[in-house]
């Protein structure tokens, strides 16, 4: 259900979703806020329509500046992902260009290689125009909520808030600014130090959504935020159900054992053994 991704509305996007910058001054982490995710928890999955939204958000606005290089393009049709049709898969891959380092490798001069589009095959492309990380696998290699004195408890008590993290990135711009080397640095609650070079990338009325979601930039960074956390994790789903048939059957593999021990130890319990 993606609409009106164009390539241009990607060259448009001027405002990047980085989460690099140089932080000003050393300092605590940020503030980081729990966001219920419908992914969360043992049962949790992902919302098909709110991937896509997400899917959406990176490509009118992160793609301008970031690569989603590990996650390939026909996963877009998963099932426990996106679920988009084979046939809107293949027209969004359409709208990326990518070298064609093949085509021409017998001409010299390098300006004339072909660009052809990418297709089902082919990864998301990598973008380092702007020195801006890959975001991939931000979901995953960033931890959003730490415990007392780096012990970890409040991950273990709420996960390790990646998506969390994405989030509070996004809404954490409090307007102000602050100029230094020439840098323009803009105050954000969540980011260490509270300084970071990138822009507010969202703003009212940014997206229009073919479901008719709300374009409020905290639903928006909850989109792009569950987004990011299926490309680090694509198989989340298949390893919850994994777990679960394991723990059923652990249990009652568990439960048979204890009948057995009854059953074989009944006929000597009570009994005195003669000297």
């Amino acid at each position: 259900m993606i609409k009106n991704i164009t390539l241009s509305a990607i060259a448009a996007a001027s405002l990047a979703l980085g989460f690099t910058g140089a932080a000003q001054a050393a300092g605590d982490a940020g503030h980081i806020e729990d966001v219920d995710f419908s992914f969360e928890g043992p049962f949790g999955s992902f919302d098909q329509l709110q991937l896509q939204r997400g899917l959406q958000v990176f490509t009118e606005s992160c793609a301008a500046c970031h690569g989603m290089k590990f996650v390939p393009i026909r996963t877009l049709s998963d099932k426990n992902g996106p679920g988009m049709p084979e046939d809107q898969v293949r027209a969004y891959a359409a709208i990326f260009p990518i070298l064609d380092e093949t085509a021409n490798l017998h001409l010299i001069d390098i300006e004339k290689n072909e660009y052809r589009p990418l297709t089902q095959a082919d990864n998301f492309p990598a973008n380092n125009t702007a020195n801006a990380p890959d975001l991939s696998l931000m979901a995953k290699a960033r931890a959003g909520f730490h415990g007392p004195q780096g012990t970890g408890i409040n991950q273990i008590l709420k996960g390790m808030g990646g998506p969390e993290y994405i989030y509070s990135i996004l809404t954490g711009y409090t307007g102000k600014e602050k100029v230094e080397a020439g840098t323009t640095f803009y105050e954000n609650t969540a980011f260490p130090g509270g300084w970071i070079a990138m822009a507010p990338p969202l703003f009212d009325g940014q997206f229009e959504f073919a479901d008719g979601h709300s374009s409020d930039p905290h639903h928006v960074a909850e989109d792009i935020s569950a987004f990011l956390m299926w490309t680090a994790e694509p198989t989340m789903m298949a390893r919850k159900k994994a777990g679960l048939v394991g723990v059923i059957f652990l249990s009652l593999f568990t439960f048979l054992l204890y009948l057995t021990n009854k059953k074989l130890w009944a006929p000597h319990k009570g009994k005195k053994l003669s000297a």
